[in-house]
Protein backbone atom coordinates (compact mmCIF):
# COMPACT_ATOMS: atom_id res chain seq x y z
CA UNK A 1 0.00 0.00 0.00
CA UNK A 2 2.65 2.10 0.54
CA UNK A 3 4.10 1.34 -2.95
CA UNK A 4 0.93 2.81 -4.36
CA UNK A 5 0.88 5.71 -1.68
CA UNK A 6 4.22 6.89 -2.70
CA UNK A 7 3.89 6.71 -6.54
CA UNK A 8 0.56 8.59 -5.94
CA UNK A 9 2.51 11.57 -4.37
CA UNK A 10 5.17 11.63 -6.77
CA UNK A 11 2.90 11.67 -9.80
CA UNK A 12 0.78 14.35 -7.81
CA UNK A 13 3.79 16.31 -6.62
CA UNK A 14 5.29 16.73 -10.30
CA UNK A 15 1.48 17.87 -12.01
CA UNK A 16 1.33 20.42 -9.56
CA UNK A 17 5.10 21.30 -10.27
CA UNK A 18 4.00 21.49 -13.81
CA UNK A 19 0.67 23.22 -13.33
CA UNK A 20 2.28 25.86 -11.63
CA UNK A 21 5.09 26.59 -14.25
CA UNK A 22 1.94 26.07 -17.16
CA UNK A 23 0.51 29.13 -14.90
CA UNK A 24 3.35 31.19 -14.29
CA UNK A 25 4.04 31.61 -18.33
CA UNK A 26 0.51 31.93 -19.28
CA UNK A 27 0.14 35.13 -16.45
CA UNK A 28 1.79 37.38 -18.85
CA UNK A 29 0.00 38.38 -21.83
CA UNK A 30 3.03 39.05 -24.17
CA UNK A 31 4.49 36.05 -23.26
CA UNK A 32 1.48 34.14 -24.71
CA UNK A 33 2.27 33.30 -28.08
CA UNK A 34 -0.11 30.21 -28.46
CA UNK A 35 -3.61 29.03 -28.81
CA UNK A 36 -3.58 26.20 -26.49
CA UNK A 37 -3.30 26.17 -22.67
CA UNK A 38 -0.12 24.11 -22.20
CA UNK A 39 2.70 25.96 -23.75
CA UNK A 40 4.50 22.24 -23.69
CA UNK A 41 2.51 21.65 -26.95
CA UNK A 42 4.16 24.06 -28.83
CA UNK A 43 7.42 24.78 -26.67
CA UNK A 44 9.86 24.58 -29.80
CA UNK A 45 8.12 27.65 -31.38
CA UNK A 46 7.60 29.13 -27.83
CA UNK A 47 11.24 29.61 -27.06
CA UNK A 48 12.18 30.48 -30.43
CA UNK A 49 10.20 33.09 -29.81
CA UNK A 50 11.76 33.73 -26.38
CA UNK A 51 14.77 33.97 -27.51
CA UNK A 52 17.09 36.93 -26.39
CA UNK A 53 14.41 37.63 -23.55
CA UNK A 54 16.04 37.28 -20.64
CA UNK A 55 13.56 38.48 -18.39
CA UNK A 56 11.43 35.54 -19.39
CA UNK A 57 13.90 33.03 -18.69
CA UNK A 58 14.01 34.79 -15.26
CA UNK A 59 10.72 34.57 -14.76
CA UNK A 60 11.01 30.71 -15.90
CA UNK A 61 13.64 30.03 -12.96
CA UNK A 62 11.61 31.93 -10.76
CA UNK A 63 8.42 30.12 -11.21
CA UNK A 64 10.17 26.67 -11.49
CA UNK A 65 11.50 26.96 -8.32
CA UNK A 66 8.02 27.94 -6.74
CA UNK A 67 6.41 25.14 -8.71
CA UNK A 68 9.15 22.80 -7.64
CA UNK A 69 8.63 23.93 -3.93
CA UNK A 70 4.90 23.71 -4.03
CA UNK A 71 5.31 20.36 -5.82
CA UNK A 72 8.09 19.45 -3.13
CA UNK A 73 5.71 20.56 -0.28
CA UNK A 74 2.18 18.21 -1.53
CA UNK A 75 4.66 15.45 -2.27
CA UNK A 76 5.71 15.21 1.65
CA UNK A 77 2.48 15.84 2.91
CA UNK A 78 0.99 12.58 1.11
CA UNK A 79 4.06 10.35 1.48
CA UNK A 80 4.01 9.10 5.41
CA UNK A 81 8.13 8.22 5.66
CA UNK A 82 11.04 9.83 4.23
CA UNK A 83 9.02 12.92 3.20
CA UNK A 84 12.32 15.42 2.59
CA UNK A 85 13.68 12.14 0.52
CA UNK A 86 10.47 12.22 -1.95
CA UNK A 87 10.14 16.29 -2.11
CA UNK A 88 13.87 15.75 -3.05
CA UNK A 89 13.02 13.29 -5.81
CA UNK A 90 10.85 15.81 -7.09
CA UNK A 91 13.61 18.45 -7.88
CA UNK A 92 15.75 15.50 -9.01
CA UNK A 93 13.44 14.51 -11.73
CA UNK A 94 12.17 18.61 -12.73
CA UNK A 95 15.81 19.28 -13.05
CA UNK A 96 16.08 16.08 -15.24
CA UNK A 97 13.21 17.12 -17.54
CA UNK A 98 15.00 20.78 -17.61
CA UNK A 99 18.11 19.31 -18.58
CA UNK A 100 16.46 17.33 -21.38
CA UNK A 101 14.56 20.51 -22.28
CA UNK A 102 18.23 22.57 -22.67
CA UNK A 103 19.48 19.56 -24.13
CA UNK A 104 16.75 19.53 -26.68
CA UNK A 105 16.01 22.76 -27.78
CA UNK A 106 18.92 25.54 -28.03
CA UNK A 107 17.38 28.71 -27.31
CA UNK A 108 17.82 29.15 -23.48
CA UNK A 109 20.27 31.75 -22.54
CA UNK A 110 23.58 30.25 -20.66
CA UNK A 111 22.71 31.87 -17.36
CA UNK A 112 19.28 30.12 -17.35
CA UNK A 113 21.24 26.46 -17.99
CA UNK A 114 23.55 26.97 -15.30
CA UNK A 115 20.81 28.31 -13.15
CA UNK A 116 18.41 25.14 -13.21
CA UNK A 117 21.23 23.32 -11.10
CA UNK A 118 20.90 25.68 -8.49
CA UNK A 119 17.26 26.29 -8.72
CA UNK A 120 15.74 22.87 -8.72
CA UNK A 121 17.43 20.99 -6.04
CA UNK A 122 17.51 23.40 -3.25
CA UNK A 123 13.82 24.24 -3.93
CA UNK A 124 12.41 21.29 -3.80
CA UNK A 125 14.55 20.07 -0.53
CA UNK A 126 12.98 23.49 1.55
CA UNK A 127 9.42 22.02 -0.04
CA UNK A 128 9.98 18.97 2.41
CA UNK A 129 12.08 20.79 4.92
CA UNK A 130 8.75 22.82 5.39
CA UNK A 131 6.56 19.95 6.02
CA UNK A 132 8.92 18.38 8.10
CA UNK A 133 9.49 21.12 10.20
CA UNK A 134 5.46 21.36 10.55
CA UNK A 135 5.25 17.67 10.92
CA UNK A 136 7.92 17.61 13.80
CA UNK A 137 6.04 20.93 15.62
CA UNK A 138 2.52 18.45 15.38
CA UNK A 139 4.27 15.90 16.78
CA UNK A 140 5.89 18.18 20.06
CA UNK A 141 2.36 19.74 20.59
CA UNK A 142 0.82 16.50 20.79
CA UNK A 143 3.44 15.16 23.46
CA UNK A 144 2.44 17.99 25.34
CA UNK A 145 -0.72 17.89 25.48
Amino acid sequence: MNFLRNTLAVIVGLAIAGLIITLGIRAFPQWVTFDAFAPFEHWQRFLESMKGDDAFFGFLLFISGLGTTVGGVISAMIVKYAKVAYAILIGFIMLFIAMLDVIIFPYHPTFYKISIFLTFFPFSWIGGKIVSVIYERKKKKLKKA
